[in-house]
């Protein structure tokens, strides 16, 4: 069978496996499904049923059960009892959506995810789907007024760094399934997505034949965020009106091409649940083609739910847009894995067995015997420890994890100093750049380094040991540029898509920057440079230096350097005695090369000439 014949509305539930890879959509397009994979659609029907037949007799318990014991249901868009029924007898995809309106997560976005890697944990399809192109309205739910217009520079930087730390969150997440002995499941995919992918290509045409025309301003304008707005607010633009709509496109997306049937979010984000729904039964019964209708049915409906609000000590809700000083991210460089496990720590007794159930894996008979020997001794704060280092585990992997473990608990809060296997990554590191220990991407670099060639700016962003280093890269194509694929243009506003670099001529980079400021540069799978170039004479002014800039060679520094030290002791070097004093230092090597060591002394059929 075909996957178009597949494409005609025949879902792989069939198979077994409500979910399809992107990527295959293309593959599958132009050859037959494989035996193989036949025969592992055949086996995973026939685990979901003998696991289903297991819950109907009370052997097992399905995900909508471990989410309702761990307190992840806050409001529901349907029937609990015919949800819990769907769950247990087809293996639904789910999904969860964060726009990239700021450039991390915060630990407020953790408890959503959470009840998706319970649903991927127990058999279910799940995806985490980045809004590139919904960040651009932004969400108007919760807010008195309009979001700050961001540029294409601020939104690919969002993007990116919003990708990689999802990435990062998915690679952890599968790390504690094998620590937590969850049995892994071919049927279960785990996705992520940026909506741009198919919002980009969605015309006007096809949005008001398919949707805009069946929806009615009546019930939309009764949602309580929108009468909030209306009459206490600063209004509300068009594009915000819309933003349900489209959210509820992104839903129809996915359930029509990846068998997605829920939908999960904060508390804030029921009316966009519901209005998503409904725009998903509007969209599918709208299909003029009777060939590719989908069916109906409680079997083959959309639902979502909330989860619980998670607010800081003063009860007040964590926010990417609100006070920075009052959230808690999930980017290493804005709050440090120590300051994270710390915060956690510091988490009052009587929230603690709560948050353990929403952000952790342990198992519930698990989670009362850490609270009796919690209650045993209070001042120990067992709980705590135990919260932050599996929230830790989770964002950061569980070296870091463990190490901060011991920061809090051996020395009281007093650092460590590094130590080896601790994750920090170097050029010269034998150890792979993984999620975990890949270094900071946010650099600066003057503009002028546009000008030079492609493998010396690799060397300057830190991404090669040495220009030739750098060359090499680009000769084999192993390093990468934002931008179209196979096209020699930028990036797609709302996009993150790579093209390798190559060995063009110097000053070419500049046709891949975004508004003019900004590069984005990739080598290997999670070692990423966000590049944001300044004034030359900004960057002169700010003392840095870049690898391999012109005039800031070892020799040129040390012979400032003398000149300095002379002219503080009073005394005036003259061009022999400060050859002489060069020349005196030990180990004065090549600049970026070790190995070579600078001559003791200058030719004897040469002057010496020490001009840096």
């Amino acid at each position: 069978m075909t996957f178009r014949r597949l494409s005609q509305g025949t879902s792989l539930a069939r198979f077994g496996c409500s979910l399809r890879d992107t990527a295959s959509v293309v593959l599958c397009a132009r050859r037959n499904i494989s035996h193989s994979f036949l025969a592992k659609t055949s086996a995973a029907v026939e685990r979901w049923a003998a696991r289903a037949q297991k819950i109907k007799d009370g052997q097992l318990k399905s995900a909508w059960d471990i989410l309702q014991e761990r307190g992840f249901i806050k409001d529901v868009a349907g029937h609990q009892k015919v949800i819990g029924e769907l769950i247990r007898v087809k293996r639904i995809g789910t999904y969860v959506g964060v726009d990239p309106t700021a450039d991390s997560m915060h630990i407020g976005h953790l408890v959503p995810l959470m009840a998706l890697f319970w649903m991927w944990y127990y058999g279910h399809p799940a995806i985490i789907l980045l809004g590139g192109s919904t960040a651009r309205i932004g969400d108007p739910s919760g807010r008195s007024d309009n979001r700050p217009i961001m540029t294409n520079a601020d939104i690919s930087r969002c993007i990116t760094k919003m990708h990689f730390q999802m990435s990062k969150l998915w690679f952890n997440a599968d790390a504690m399934r094998r620590r937590f002995n969850v049995e892994d499941d071919w049927g279960a995919k785990h996705h992520l997505l940026n909506n741009n992918m198919w919002q980009q290509s969605l015309t006007m045409y096809d949005f008001n034949k398919r949707i805009s025309r069946h929806v009615r301003i009546g019930p939309m304008l009764s949602r309580d965020w929108v009468k909030e707005r209306l009459t206490n607010g600063s209004g509300m633009s068009f594009g915000e009106f819309m933003y349900p709509l489209l959210q509820g496109w992104d839903f129809w997306h996915l359930y029509n091409k990846l068998g997605v049937q829920m939908q999960i979010g904060g508390s804030d984000q029921f009316g966009n649940i519901i209005t998503g729904i409904e725009a998903l039964k509007i969209i599918r019964e709208s299909e003029p083609a009777p060939d590719f209708k989908m069916a109906g049915g409680w079997l083959n409906e959309p639902c979502g739910f909330t989860t619980p609000l998670l607010t800081d000590a003063n009860g007040n809700k964590f926010s990417k847009s609100g006070d920075a000083s009052n959230v808690v991210w999930l980017d290493e460089f804005q709050t440090t894995p120590y300051n994270l496990y710390g915060y956690f720590v510091r988490q009052p007794d009587d929230q603690v067995e709560r948050l353990l159930k929403l952000l952790t894996f342990i198992p519930l008979d698990e989670i009362q015997t850490i609270m009796k020997q919690h209650e045993a001794d209070p001042t120990l704060r067992v709980a705590q420890h135990r919260l932050a280092f599996e929230v830790v585990c989770l964002s950061h992997g569980v070296e870091r994890a463990t190490r901060e473990e011991k920061q809090h608990k051996l020395l009281k809060g007093e650092k460590l100093e590094d130590q080896e296997g601790d994750g920090k990554w170097t050029l010269d590191s034998v150890h792979p750049v993984t999620p975990n220990n890949a270094p900071q991407s946010d650099i600066e670099l003057p503009y002028s380094v546009m000008d030079l060639a492609p493998g010396k700016i690799l060397y300057a962003a830190g991404l090669a040991a040495s220009a030739s280093d750098g060359h090499r890269l680009t000769s084999n194509q192993g390093a990468y540029v934002a931008a179209a694929p196979g096209q020699e243009r930028g990036l797609v506003p709302g996009n993150l898509s790579w093209t390798p670099m190559k060995m063009w001529f110097p000053g070419e980079t500049k046709k891949y920057l975004i508004d003019d400021q900004l590069l984005i540069l990739r080598k290997g799978k999670h070692n990423v440079r966000i590049v944001r170039l300044v004034s030359d004479e900004d960057w002169r002014a700010s003392g840095k230096h870049y690898p391999g800039e012109a005039y800031t060679g070892i020799v040129r520094r040390l012979k400032e350097q003398i000149i300095q030290e002379a002219e503080a002791r009073g005394e005036t070097l003259s061009a022999k005695e400060l050859a002489a004093l060069l020349r005196s230092k030990v180990n004065l090597t090549v600049p970026n090369n070790e190995d070579i060591v600078m001559p003791r002394s200058p030719p004897r059929h040469k002057k010496p000439h020490w001009d840096g």
